[in-house]
């Protein structure tokens, strides 16, 4: 048992970076807030990845919040590598609002990032991205906040994903 595998369930999230037919999209759970004024995100990516060399070659790279209906597309994205994987899977990339990498426009939201500092830990390098832009579904976060029927995405464990209740529980209510 590796300790990580402690931490899941964790939200999966696809990673895009790139321009152009260099456009890669790969899947990452290791995705996390770290400020909110600005509103930083950061991303853990191995150098063994494809998508590793873009983020650091444009500086930029958008977050996309996949739903279960995209399940079998990111697991195409999390287990090939490189631009060509694309032809495999149906997103549709799209123009995104600031940042010239695209976004996926049948993803439940993007959210376009500049990166402003990177770190190496281990095996992994950490980019931090500042939150330049976004773009989201009304359906999947009408009035702001995100309905649990919308089909977000966790992974599991290596093969297995699981989305969430419709059931949104407060504190209180479980005991």
């Amino acid at each position: 048992m590796e300790a990580y595998r402690l931490l899941y369930p964790m939200r999966t999230y696809l990673i895009v970076a790139g321009r152009g037919s260099e456009t890669n999209v790969m899947a990452a759970d290791w995705v996390t807030v770290l400020s909110h004024e600005p509103a930083m995100i950061g991303v853990a990516i191995s150098p063994k990845r494809f998508t590793w060399g873009l983020v650091r070659k444009y500086r930029e790279f958008v977050v996309s919040v996949p739903s279960v209906e995209m399940l079998d597309d990111v697991w195409i994205a999390g287990t090939k590598h490189g631009p060509e994987k694309l032809r495999e899977t149906s997103f549709d990339l799209v123009p995104s609002r600031v940042v010239k990498t695209p976004s996926i426009g049948n993803a439940l939201a993007n959210l376009e990032c500049k990166v402003v500092d990177e770190r190496d830990y281990g095996d992994h390098t950490f980019f931090v991205g500042e939150v330049v832009g976004f773009s989201y579904s009304k359906r999947a976060f009408p009035e702001g906040r995100p309905d649990p029927g919308a089909g977000f995405l966790a992974h599991l464990s290596w093969t297995d994903f699981v989305t969430f209740s419709d059931r949104t529980y407060r504190p209180g209510e479980c005991r």
